[in-house]
């Protein structure tokens, strides 16, 4: 097997299944070796089992490629450093990161319970931190000993954490986490020769299955947008040596579509000079908001 990621090493975390698991294919026909990371935990995070990933990696070997499972939690520090270890110890290097595993409790935020919020926050964002983190360490001591690097890190956001989304706050908070810990990992790395983006896709998946219902029942002109095969493009794209010149960036994806994020940047200003008055916000407020767009709706308001 070759193509453009042809004799990278790749870890993809959450690719057991939907999203992952294409990452995973993908890669391996496009020539990488790939890191099969699953706890096989239930939509909302119960269980575990070590048989999802087991059928990722016979997947990629019927292709004629080359992969391995890993069934540590990347929310525990001495796992994601050992999932670091196994490309390692497997495969002899690694170049790319794919940070995807998740799960969602979603409630309203009235109704969210402490463990609800502290459980989503840890397996997305934690579980995001952990694995660039050990891997990231990896790369600067390969870099400081003067070797090359030239490595790729893909974080997972989503269209929740761009805009927000009902019922899904603290998916939403953790997802907008993520989009600020790639620009910071972005800037922090790349001395040391890695490039690090996030995508925010739409597919579907064990975690979409009710937001997405309708349109995953009516794929249009035998194309279904809703299947998540459809992201992987991209993402291996930005895991290959092509994409060099990219990093700090948000893409959404979804179906054939691939957009550029734009996120905040600074908006139009009053300066008055001097302290203000509290009595004479009002209007100045009045005149940035008559200067600005209107914000995108959140999803489900």
């Amino acid at each position: 097997m070759g193509g453009i990621c042809d004799g990278r090493v790749v870890i993809v975390t959450g690719a057991g299944r939907g999203i992952g698991r294409e990452h995973a294919l993908e890669f391996a026909r496009q020539g990488a070796r790939v890191v099969v990371n699953d706890l096989g935990t239930g939509r909302e995070g119960g269980g575990r089992s070590g048989d999802p990933a087991l059928r990722v990696v016979e997947e990629i070997r019927a292709l004629g490629g080359r992969a391995i499972a890993n069934s540590d939690d990347v929310t525990d520090w001495d796992g994601a450093d050992r999932l670091v270890k196994t490309a390692l110890s497997a495969f002899g290097r690694l170049d790319v990161l794919v940070n995807n595993a998740g799960f969602v409790r979603d409630r309203m935020l009235v109704s969210m319970t402490e463990q609800e919020w502290d459980d989503v926050i840890r397996v997305h964002l934690k579980g995001h931190f952990l694995p660039l983190r050990h891997a990231g360490a990896h790369w600067r001591e390969l870099s400081k000993a003067g070797e090359p690097v030239d490595a790729r890190v893909i974080n997972t956001s989503s269209g929740a954490g761009l805009l927000g989304s009902v019922a899904q706050g603290n998916y939403s908070a953790a997802k907008a986490g993520i989009v600020a810990l790639t620009q910071v990992a972005a800037a922090e790395l790349g001395r040391y020769g890695v490039t690090v983006n996030a995508i925010a896709p739409a597919a579907r998946t064990r975690m979409t299955e009710e937001v997405f219902a309708t349109m995953m029942a009516r794929p249009e002109n035998g194309f279904d947008a809703m299947d998540p095969a459809n992201i992987a493009p991209l993402v291996t794209w930005l895991g290959s040596a092509a994409s060099g010149h990219v990093t700090g960036r948000v893409f959404e994806v979804e179906g054939g579509v691939v957009s550029l994020a734009d996120g905040w940047r600074h908006g139009p200003r009053v300066d008055r000079g001097a302290r203000w008055n509290p009595a004479d916000i009002g209007d100045a407020v009045a005149e940035l908001l008559a200067e600005a767009a209107d914000p995108e709706p959140v999803y489900g308001a």
